[in-house]
């Protein structure tokens, strides 16, 4: 799969840059024209949780947003669908931005865990990724998150990403190890690849064959929730002792 992966990211990798670095990085930027309808809706600003209803907290950047999608269609809100249909009840409140980088993450990462959050999906890295960031300062700014969500009494469920091929091969190995890392170093669930039978396929993505269109999403939804599914039904029987 990664073969499919490092095509589709190298054939991509200007184009996400320029869409996603037109302001800087204090400030995560859009990654589409913000004029669009769907540009406004991707990119607003992401839902805080209350104290209410327990949380799952789907915090990361345009992949999380759903960035060219509908609300509805994003992959936060087809988990909804899921843990409603299984009898699951949480909320799902999606707090991805387009553009966002690990850095950027952590700078946000306390308002998003406000409220009753009882697991945190961390999609994040792929901007550093395409930005030639380096490595171990993506990796702590990671750490810091997944650090901060568990302070919060959150199971967090990490998302791994990979590099392009034009990275080279000590860079894409060190992401690739970056992210092994932080999953046994903190001892949380891990998504290998977040992108899984989606990346590089043209049916798919949409038209920047970046972001994944509505199959592909629900593709995502799927991958996302055979990782999350064991951490719930664990949760139900601490609960239920």
């Amino acid at each position: 799969m990664r073969k499919y992966l490092f095509s589709f990211l190298l054939s991509a990798i200007f184009s996400l840059v320029a869409c996603q670095n037109s302001t800087p990085e204090s400030k995560p930027a859009p990654a589409a024209d913000s004029s669009s309808p769907s540009a406004a809706t991707n990119n607003a600003n992401p839902s805080t949780p209350t104290q209410s209803v327990a949380k799952i907290v789907a915090f990361g950047d345009s992949l999380t947003a759903g960035f060219g999608l509908s609300p509805q269609q994003s992959y936060p809100a087809l988990l909804q669908q899921r843990l409603k249909a299984d009898g699951f009840d949480y909320e799902v409140v999606n707090a991805g931005i387009s553009g966002d980088t690990s850095a950027g993450g952590v700078r946000r990462i306390d308002w998003s865990l406000e409220g009753n959050v009882k697991f945190f999906i961390l999609e994040l890295g792929a901007n550093d990724i395409l930005r030639m960031q380096p490595v171990a300062q993506m990796k702590k700014n990671l750490s810091d998150i997944i650090k901060q969500a568990q302070a919060k009494g959150a199971t967090v469920l990490l998302a791994g990403m990979e590099s392009p091929t034009n990275a080279g091969a000590d860079y894409r190995q060190a992401v690739h190890q970056a992210y092994t890392d932080l999953a046994r170093e903190h001892q949380v669930a891990f998504i290998p690849f977040f992108l899984e039978g989606v990346a590089g396929i043209d049916t798919l993505n949409q038209a920047d064959r970046i972001h994944p269109n509505p199959e592909g999403t629900k593709i995502v939804a799927d991958t996302v929730y055979q990782y999350l599914r064991p951490l719930l039904e664990k949760e139900k029987l601490s609960v239920g002792k």
